[in-house]
């Protein structure tokens, strides 16, 4: 594998960035995309929170847009300041260790803790470990690989490959994590999907829908609102509002990990699968985009593999 700088950069709406990120543009035919790469020094993202690669600029099929700039802030170590659809593992051993000592991420590194406050995932914590990235651009797929080793015990190699599918309008994640360390890989990793469809702002235009019955794990919101197999929103969500919900209702299948978020307006559409059962669903909104949120339970022995792969299809609403 050899890392590579793509010359050409999509520029979005977005405060001007001091270097041009590394990048890497795919296409199928039906649907192009542009990715940033993981870089420690000139990378778009350089968070402590999200997994560095599949980092996904822009997206487009059929005339429509699927991801892009959804924030007002941007520095590259900022938490969020980040294009979906992106994923975020659980800390490992962060209870466990003591301020100033370290505790791992997976997709970004052995990070360093800096008080007796709980997690945080806002919190700007020290990469003291970021690994080694590796990645292998194609015309129609890019594979990210990091391989980290702690002296603490745990290693891994996290491969990542973001494939669009020869002629079909299809976006898949693949995934594979090997544990090559010594203690096991207990953890969650979830898709923040921010989608921004066509910059339309998230309101009435907007549906999304699950194949089960949503109840809600938590509080309402008087704007953003579970429905029977829905969540709808009663008028338009205004900066600098935000809504949250966590949801239940699915089952043990991967059957119900297949969540639509359609556009009634621009007629854009987008339908989400995974090969796993969620663990847990959440759904996350702002102004600007739309992020179910679902969760996989992950459990990886010392020696042993585990896989997961998401599918996005992109459509016109009928």
């Amino acid at each position: 594998m050899k890392r590579i700088a793509v010359l050409s950069f999509l520029l979005l709406a977005q405060p001007a960035l001091a270097q041009t990120p590394p990048t890497a543009q795919i296409t199928n035919g039906p649907v192009k995309a542009t990715l940033y790469l993981p870089d420690a020094k000139t990378g778009y993202y350089r968070g402590a929170r999200f997994d560095w690669s599949g980092v996904i600029a822009s997206l487009e099929h059929g005339g429509h847009s699927y991801f892009g700039v959804w924030f007002d802030r941007y520095e590259p170590t900022l938490h969020d300041a980040i294009t979906g659809p992106v994923e975020e593992f659980a800390p490992l051993d962060y209870d466990a260790a003591k301020p100033g000592e370290t505790f791992l991420k997976p997709g970004v590194g052995v990070l360093r803790r800096r008080d007796d406050r709980p997690y945080h995932f806002a919190t700007p914590f020290e990469i003291v470990n970021g690994g080694t990235w590796t990645v292998d651009p194609k015309p129609d797929h890019v594979t990210f690989v990091q391989e980290l080793r702690d002296p603490g015990g745990y290693a891994y190699r996290y491969e990542k490959t973001v494939r669009l599918v020869p002629g079909q309008p299809q976006l898949r994640l693949e995934h594979r994590l090997t544990n090559t360390g010594q203690r096991r890989l207990e953890t969650t990793v979830y898709d923040h999907n921010f989608l921004v469809m066509d910059r339309q702002p998230s309101g009435p235009d907007f549906r999304v829908t699950f194949p089960f019955d949503l109840r809600l794990n938590g509080p309402e919101h008087p704007v953003v609102r579970a429905e029977g197999r829905e969540v709808r929103y009663v008028k338009p969500l205004e900066k600098p509002n935000s809504a949250y919900l966590a949801l239940t209702g699915h089952g043990p299948t991967a059957a119900d990990y297949d969540i639509r978020v359609e556009n009634h307006k621009t007629k854009a559409g987008v339908r989400i699968r995974g090969d796993r059962p969620m663990a847990k669903l959440a759904f996350w909104t702002n102004p600007a985009n739309l992020s179910p949120e679902p969760f996989l339970a992950l459990d990886v022995a010392p020696g042993q593999s585990t896989t997961w792969t998401l599918t996005y299809d992109f459509y016109k609403v009928p």
